[in-house]
């Protein structure tokens, strides 16, 4: 290419020059961001000639980092225009064909089962998840990425001392195939030993005892490993919780057999030799404790119940158990609990008893619900179960009648599926929850009676930047008198979980002027989201329900609007804008985190 001449002046800053890359949108960003010729703009110490010398191997690094993408044999000019008031400086690229994949020859070695009734490892499915298969694109970058990939999938179960002994890439640019050979040896296959825990001070050893599902002789798994550090964590006993194996045995043997190498000078790395049989490795659980006594205190505000103060005790060690206790005051109701933890069982059962008082002041109805509980729960974050007995005693006040007392003796089951991409920031799946129960016993209890709540979420992915929400909720108390069944196992509508549009709660059976709880529920919600610059998204939505005595005066309330959304590193902060069609006025809703 020719290069005219021209006389530049030389600024402090160096030569001002322009680059043009004619070139594929991705192989232009990747010149743009690795050739020497844009790195150097702006830098005080290129003159002319030194601009020059960076056009000149421009064309070298170009096919250099173009054949890093499979294209292995381009056509690459580079020249430099000096008759403007800048030099402009152009690199054209045609990249031609590019380099597919033409073989793939994956050699595994010492994967037999090495006891009688042992699971060998199953190759033909570690061969269907290599992820540079015939006929693919050759990219530097995805056969690394294969190569890691094909390693860690054997490093999480089994074999987790595995290795790469031998790779090669062969390219041929005119026939633009690639022929790969990758041989992995497996090492010594893994297996769990005993538990060993470090760190444990103040607290009892079955906090931790209670929470391993790993038996020793079980195959080495990763996953086992997580699972088990996450139930750990969840406790809420330490600050840090690090679950691991302990590979003292091995490493000793593997320098056992380096020492060994060094003294045969016939010795093959590459060439292993076979194992002999599975090695054991304790499981090591390294904790440190979080302080036994802990004060909380907080502020808040929600459009629902208003604004907020929170005073919070924790104390992790009292009679062998974990104690919290919360005072919250929000402007439309008050709470005080107390709640008593057990150590998750050798089953996984979660134990708990509370007490606790609650007054509630909404929709010209005042509750005063004292209770005592007891828990069971069991189960994971993806399929959650509980069941509850509680002995409740109630104070209703409507302005213009007469208080009424309620004692009930109620018993609930409560089990929650979810599916999701993600329990903080859900993009895809779904979750639903249902409760069944009742107080059914003449015991303590004013008025028998039965009750049934289910409630669903659903998320799709519209497109590659919409979603769409889904929720509904429906309700029924069963009970031959509704005085006598406490306010809390009756239904409501309204506020930002609910029909957005109208107040929180707002929705419900008129009594003497006042909104007070129905025996039926029914509601549903439908949006769509658009993050055009994530985490920042918008939001339109349409909610609809009610809640009543009878079923048939289930009156539908709608609500619609749009909204603001951020995805917070705590979860989705949620701004509605939303218009309730019954009472004809707009509502500013507020709402923070994923709640289920």
């Amino acid at each position: 290419m020719l290069f005219a001449s021209a006389v530049y002046a030389q600024s402090p800053q160096g030569v001002d020059y322009t680059v043009r890359i004619d070139a594929p949108r991705a192989l232009e960003e990747l010149l743009e961001d690795n050739l020497d010729l844009m790195r150097w703009r702006g830098n005080a110490r290129v003159d002319i000639e030194q601009l020059q010398r960076l056009v000149k191997e421009a064309p070298e690094q170009a096919r250099t980092l173009i054949a890093t993408e499979g294209y292995y044999s381009p056509k690459v000019s580079a020249g430099l225009d000096t008759s403007g008031e800048r030099p402009v400086a152009r690199v054209i690229v045609d990249p031609g064909q590019p380099v597919l994949v033409g073989d793939v020859d994956l050699v595994l070695q010492g994967f037999a089962p090495f006891e009688e009734g042992g699971a060998p490892f199953d190759a033909a499915a570690l061969r269907n998840r290599w992820t540079l298969p015939v006929g693919s694109q050759f990219r530097q970058g995805d056969w690394e990425g294969a190569k890691r990939g094909l390693l860690r999938d054997i490093a999480q179960t089994r074999f987790p001392r595995a290795r790469l002994v031998e790779t090669s890439a062969t390219v041929d640019p005119d026939s633009r195939r690639a022929l790969l050979r990758v041989v992995i040896d497996s090492g010594p296959e893994m297996r769990f030993g005993e538990l060993r825990i470090r760190g444990l001070k103040r607290y009892p050893r079955e906090v931790i005892t209670n929470l391993n599902k790993i038996n020793p002789g079980d195959e080495y798994s990763e996953a086992a490993l997580q699972a088990l550090q996450s139930r750990v964590q969840d406790t809420g006993y330490f600050s840090s919780v690090e679950v691991s194996t302990d590979m003292r045995a091995v490493l000793n043997a593997e320098i056992a057999d380096i020492k060994d190498d060094a003294d045969d000078p016939d010795a093959n790395p590459a060439t292993p030799e076979p194992p002999t049989g599975p090695t054991t490795l304790p499981v090591v659980v390294r904790v440190t404790e979080n302080k036994q006594k802990n004060v909380e205190a907080g502020v808040g505000f929600s459009t629902d119940t208003g604004a907020r103060a929170q005073l919070g005790y924790d104390d992790l060690n009292v009679f062998g158990k974990r104690f919290k206790s919360d005072l919250i005051y929000e402007q439309k109701r008050q709470t005080a609990k107390g709640e008593f933890f057990w150590p998750t069982t050798a089953k996984g059962y979660n134990d708990s008893i509370s007490a606790g008082v609650e007054r509630e002041d909404l929709r010209g109805e005042i509750t005063t619900l004292a209770s005592v509980a007891a828990r069971r729960s069991w189960g994971s974050p993806l399929l959650e179960r509980s069941l509850t007995v509680e002995v409740l005693t109630e104070k209703r006040e409507v302005e213009g009648l007469e208080p009424t007392r309620t004692k009930s003796l109620p018993l609930t089951y409560s089990i929650t599926r979810r599916k999701l991409d993600s329990l903080i920031q859900p993009t895809n799946g779904y979750v639903w929850n249902a409760q069944f129960g009742g107080a059914v016993l003449p015991i303590m209890t004013d008025e028998k009676f039965l009750r049934l709540y289910l409630r669903g979420l659903y998320y799709k992915p519209v497109g590659t930047a919409g979603s769409l929400i889904l929720r509904a909720e429906t309700g029924a108390v069963a009970s031959k008198e509704k005085l006598g069944v406490p306010s809390t196992f009756l239904f409501r509508a309204g506020g930002d979980q609910s029909v957005r549009g109208y107040g929180y709660q707002e929705l419900g059976v008129q009594e003497n002027g006042a909104t007070v709880g129905g025996r039926y529920l029914a509601t549903a919600s439908a949006e769509y989201q658009y993050w055009f610059k994530p985490p920042w998204g918008v939001a339109v939505f349409y909610d609809v329900g009610n809640a009543a005595d009878k079923f048939g005066d289930l009156n539908s309330k709608s609500g619609y609007g749009v909204g603001a959304r951020w995805r917070s590193p705590v979860g989705p902060i949620n701004v509605d804008l939303a218009y309730g069609h019954a009472v004809r006025k707009a509502r500013l809703h507020f709402s923070l985190g994923f709640t289920f």
